[in-house]
């Protein structure tokens, strides 16, 4: 007990705390409508949650979910790795690559991601034979454009420069968030470029990357759904050639629905302890462990901070 309540019950007060009304209230009509909720999908027959828990892990959707999962790493990774490199021209001193950068983050921004599938699944109306060739040279590499570009071929490229492209916005905002003093400091200890932004860039550029990239990286998974309609073999896609046999679109649809909140929940996760991972090192430590603390001190002998 505080000395101020001790000093307010020795004068015969009593101290009452407010009472939120409200909060209860709110609280109550909120529970009932869950209730309400989920007693409305457990009683419905329609719902057919025997065909869900029976079709939950069919060999078709594993097969679908492992198509989702494998096209969802690699076009963060690729896409990510390729952002980075268009972040680092959008923020150079040359005009060119900064241009060159704003038009790519531009167009691949700007028109929809189906779009873009349908225009490299249809490349060949265009390109018939992809060759390289070198002048005075001639072909030292042809083939034919369709055999070359699949559906999961063609998927990969057009969700890879989508993804590049709002990946290098998320780097290029957390790189220019670490302040320029970090990088005066860092060329006062006489590193190189790349040493600056491997030691002090990049760690401290992550705690701003991190939030919105794990929010893309879950978007990119439901963003994969698209590919269905090149009849690439995902989730959505395994369950739409179910239930046109079936004909039950309904638990179908409840299925894909399921395993891509699985899925998202477990990024979600990972997300979650990663961001940790990096924040640590801004993570405010009690008072009291911080009055603990010995003092510090430059040395000039070693050129460290010791501890007193």
């Amino acid at each position: 007990m505080s000395s101020t309540q001790q000093e307010t019950e020795a004068d015969g007060l009593r101290i009452v705390g407010k009472r939120y009304y409200g909060r209860w209230v709110s609280a109550f009509f909120v529970l009932i409508l869950l209730c309400a909720a989920i007693h409305s999908m457990m009683s419905n027959p329609r719902f057919e949650w025997q065909t869900i828990v029976g079709s939950f892990t069919e060999a078709s959707i594993l097969r679908g979910v492992l198509m989702t999962l494998q096209l969802t790493v690699i076009s963060v990774l690729f896409g990510f790795a390729f952002g980075t490199v268009l972040a680092l021209m959008r923020l150079s001193s040359n005009p060119v690559l900064v241009a060159v950068s704003w038009a790519y983050t531009w167009f691949f921004r700007g028109v929809p991601m189906l779009v873009q599938l349908f225009l490299w699944y249809n490349i060949a109306a265009l390109y018939p034979k992809i060759s390289l060739s070198l002048p005075g040279v001639g072909a030292l590499w042809s083939a034919d454009a369709n055999t070359l570009i699949s559906p999961f071929s063609a998927a990969v490229i057009a969700l890879v420069m989508h993804q590049s492209a709002y990946a290098a916005e998320i780097v290029r905002a957390g790189i220019q968030s670490v302040g320029h003093g970090q990088l005066e400091a860092a060329r006062a200890l006489g590193y190189r470029p790349a040493q600056i932004f491997r030691h002090t860039i990049l760690p401290q550029a992550m705690r701003a990357i991190l939030p919105p990239a794990g929010n893309e990286i879950i978007g990119q998974l439901k963003t994969t759904a698209v590919v269905s309609v090149i009849a690439l073999q995902d989730v959505l896609f395994s369950a739409q050639i179910i239930y046109q046999r079936t004909y039950q679109v309904i638990p179908l649809l409840l299925v894909a629905t399921l395993w891509y909140l699985l899925m998202t929940s477990v990024l979600s996760v990972g997300q979650y302890y990663v961001e940790r991972y990096f924040s640590r090192s801004v993570t405010r430590q009690p008072s009291q462990e911080r009055t603990k603390r010995k003092p510090l001190f430059y040395s000039l002998k070693t050129g460290r901070v010791n501890n007193g």
